[in-house]
């Protein structure tokens, strides 16, 4: 089983959307597919929240070499 990460969950609901948009689920199916996918949005929003809005960027040093530093919103 793959574990849950942002990526893979923002991936499962792009196909939810598919699914639901497509009208060819039962209502049955229609809930239980939405529900899944109420599930994955909270679930990714949680995720966003713990980058506690850091932002990563990348600086070219005066050598020409790129170094990685976080940066506060």
């Amino acid at each position: 089983m793959v574990k849950l990460n942002f990526d893979n969950a923002l991936e499962k609901l792009e196909i939810i959307v598919e699914q639901l948009e497509s009208g060819q689920l039962s209502l049955e199916e229609s809930l239980a597919v939405f529900e899944e996918g109420v599930k994955l949005s909270l679930f990714c929003q949680q995720e966003l929240k713990k980058t506690d809005g850091k932002f990563s960027r990348l600086l070219k040093q005066l050598n020409g070499e790129l170094e990685l530093s976080e940066m506060e919103e």
